[in-house]
Parts: structure tokens; sequence; C-alpha cells
């Protein structure tokens, strides 16, 4: 993986009778650490009655045994893991966020990133509103329990609120009574639904995550979609959907998705041997072997090896006890990483012409070191083809790629990146077949790769925007 970083993965669960959904909400972040490795948390509803907890760390560093029994049971559950793309990895920004207000209390889980999030917090500040963390998420909370007090319900709440939020947002919210989901109008971030034997009803930010828990899928939140779970049933509200084109983030499935998750329709891992099979027609080199770059890569990687007739082998061994390298908080931290997380298999790549696939190249320095390890294990050739274009612009919608002037592609054209990154040749992937990953053009949002952004571009965008907020006078 080249330096990419992520957002976060939501999970909640009804129950329709009291039981232990903490340890539900526990194998269901397990199954979503992917998304996000920087802190962990449950919220429990038990009748009205909230107990949480939250801390920086992996879900089975932050949850011991006894901290799941301390939570108690309960017919509510919310939780979360965090990689932080607004505001800081402080603790103080873990979630589920816990909201007291005149109508109650409510527990808040959010994966996105929203492009209004500083006017909306400059006006709620200048209203009274006292924020206590340096993320977007409370700005969501905010408003959302602004709403609530002139609505009649949570779910009217979240629905008003999605008229003055901009950018990304898949929520999972629970109210003393009730557990609310909600995707944004764009469906930028994946939420999806579904259902144990027990008649618990599950949302997840993929459905891995499902699987995990014993649910059966029942299906995709449309982008613009609220569903409410309650006592009396489970209710979606349709009425802010296609109201606007959908835009799914792609790069969910070139590299933040688990491969066996399918979402909004198709399959993760499908859609990255698709990626590798458009690589081997737009980019073929005779080689020997071709190894992906685990994990992501190692699914374009198979389908480059059929689509090219080149075979395809392990060639990396993978530490499984390390985090995704972006994890590390600075750059020099991930590169020192990378030899710890991959070693190269010597007897698969000594003496021979390597095709290497990896998902993307954002600043190059992980790369180099990648390849660095190739070329010490003795590789002859070392070909490297990317299962995305290359990034060429800022995301604003909760992938952690802020600053156009840190990418590669932004100074350098593809003959000089392979030189800097110290391949034999280089190919990325189209813009047009990016489209196409899941067999046919699915509204995917490419901005990062130079397509139109689909909302306003915020002026201050920086992930640590509310840690040096610009105040209105």
């Amino acid at each position: 993986m080249c330096d990419v970083h992520e957002a976060c993965g939501v999970f909640g669960v009804f129950s329709p009778r009291r039981s232990d959904l903490a340890h539900l909400a526990y194998y269901g972040l397990y199954a979503l650490q992917h998304r996000g490795q920087e802190s962990a948390g449950i919220a429990i509803n038990d009748d009205g009655v909230f107990r949480a907890w939250k801390d920086a760390g992996l879900v089975n560093e932050v949850f011991t045994a006894a901290r799941l029994a301390a939570l108690g049971e309960g017919n509510i559950a919310v939780g979360h893991v965090r990689y932080a793309t607004t505001g800081s990895d402080s603790v103080l920004n873990a979630q589920p966020l816990l909201i007291n207000h005149h109508k109650g209390r409510m527990a808040l889980a959010h994966n996105g990133n929203l492009t209004n999030s500083l006017e909306l917090r400059n006006a709620l500040e200048a209203r009274g509103s006292i924020f206590h963390t340096t993320t977007d998420s409370e700005v969501i909370a905010y408003v959302i329990v602004r709403e609530r007090l002139r609505c009649g319900s949570i779910e009217e709440a979240v629905a008003a609120a999605m008229d003055t939020l901009q950018g990304a947002y898949s929520l999972v919210i629970a109210s003393p009574s009730k557990l609310i989901a909600a995707r944004d109008m764009h469906g930028f971030r994946p939420l999806c639904m579904g259902r144990r034997r027990d008649g618990a009803v599950v949302f997840a930010s993929e459905s891995c995550a499902l699987d995990a828990v014993g649910a059966q899928f029942l299906r995709d939140l449309l982008p613009g979609e609220i569903v409410t779970v309650s006592a009396d049933g489970i209710h979606s509200d349709t009425r802010r959907c296609a109201r606007v084109p959908k835009r799914y983030c792609v790069f969910e499935y070139i590299y933040f998705a688990r491969p066996d998750s399918v979402i909004d329709g198709a399959s993760v891992c499908l859609a990255r041997q698709r990626a590798g099979a458009f690589l081997a027609q737009e980019h073929p080199v005779d080689a020997d072997v071709v190894i992906g770059v685990p994990d992501s890569g190692l699914d374009a990687a198979i389908g480059y090896a059929k689509a090219s007739g080149i075979p395809y082998e392990i060639g990396f061994t993978k530490n499984k006890y390390i985090g995704r390298t972006f994890i590390a908080p600075t750059q020099g931290q991930r590169e020192d990483g990378v030899s710890i997380k991959l070693n190269p298999v010597r007897a698969v790549v000594a003496g021979r012409r390597v095709v290497l696939i990896d998902d993307s190249i954002v600043r190059g320095t992980t790369c180099r070191k990648t390849i660095q390890l190739l070329r010490a294990a003795g590789a002859k050739e070392i070909h490297m083809r990317v299962s995305a274009p290359p990034f060429v612009a800022p995301c604003y919608y909760g992938t952690d790629i802020d600053s156009a002037e840190n990418l590669i592609a932004n100074h350098h054209d593809t003959e000089e990146i392979a030189r800097e990154i110290g391949v034999d040749s280089l190919g990325y992937l189209s813009r047009k077949r990016v489209c196409l990953l899941t067999g046919e053009d699915s509204g995917f949002c490419t901005a990062c790769f130079g397509g139109a952004y689909p909302t306003p571009v915020p002026a201050h965008g920086e992930k640590n925007r509310f840690e040096t907020k610009i105040h209105t006078k």
C-alpha cells in the first residue's frame, strides 16, 4: 500500500430484547478494524440508560473482557473505529459521541467528512454552542440536536439536518428508544443493513461485519436514505433520495474495503480483479511473475496474471501483527514500518522480471521503500502497475489526502515517477477504466483523479483545521 489514509467504520444494532450487545458490537468492529486503527468505541443503550467506553488503540486493546462486561446488556448498541480525517488522533476525538440535550440523549458514530463543517461550526459557536472535540462529527451531532429541539422525532431531526450537511456522512445514531442509520445524498461512503436470526437489525459500513455477527445481508442503504428501527418496526425515509447524482467513492473498491465485502451490489474482490485485468490490457509487459502488495494489491495481481498469462505467485510475506502502514502518524514512521510489515520471498523474485501490482501511489515514499526491498531480494526487473489513476487533487470526503502539493503526480510525469521510485516501467489504470470496476459506470466520484468535485470545495479542508481554526470576527 502506498501512502493513502482512510476514514472510519461504523456499526449499529437494535435488538427486540435486552441482550449482550457489547460483544456483538465488538465482533462487528473487529471485522471493520481495517477501516480505522487509531481508536475504537462502543455505546450501549439499556432502556434509555447509556453506557460507553472508547479509547485510543485497536479494538482488542480498547476492549478487554472486563470492559465489555462493564458495558452490560441493552437493546441498542453503536460502535466506531476511527482513522482521523478531520481532527487529531487524540482520544478526545474517539467515537461514538455521546450528547445530552433537552429532549434526551444521543450516541452518534460517523464515517466520512463534511465539506461545510467549518462554516457550520462557526455558526453554531456564534449561537453559544461549546465544542469538546475537533471533529466534524461533533458538528453533525450539534446540527441534529438543534433540529431535534424543533422536530417531533429524532428521525425528523436527522432528515432536517441532512438539508444542511454537505459532503460525506454515513451515520448510525442511538436515541433513547430508536436506532437510526443515514447515508448522505451522494452515497460517498458505504452503509448496509442486515438481520440476525434472533430478530436483531444490524447496520455496518461493510457487509463483512454483518457476516462476523451472523446477520444476513438485506440491502445497502440508498444515497439519501434514513432507516429507523424501534419497537414499532423498521421505517425507511427515501424523501431525500435521487435529489443529486450518486457519487460512490471508487477507492472503496480499490483499497478501503475488505475483499470479502459486497458494496452497493458489487463484489470488492471481483472489482479488484477486474482492475488487474484492465491493467494487463492497458500496460502489457514481458515478465516472469506477477506479485501483489498485500493486501489490496493481491486481487488486482490475480486479475493481471489471468489476463496476461504471466504466472501469479505470492511475492511478499506480511506480518499479521502489524497494522496498515498508514497508521503511523508521520511519514518517516510509515517508511520504517514497511520493512517490518512486509518481507519479499526471495525464491519468488530473485533473478526474475517482476510485475508488481499496488493500488496507488500518493507521495511515492512508501512505494520506494517497498521496491528497494524487492531489489535487495534480487529482482532482475520491476514493472509496477497501479490499479488506480494518478492522484492529482485532494479528497474532501473522508480520504486523508488534503494537499495537492504532496502528490507526486503533480510534480512528475509517469516516466519521472518510475525513476523516482526505482522501477523499470510504470503504468496506471486509466480514469475511463476505473469507472468500470463494477462492470458498468456506477457513478463513482473520481475527483482525486482529476474529475469534477460533486460538492462545493471547502476553503479550508485541512485535517487539523479545528485545532488551528480561523475564527470569524
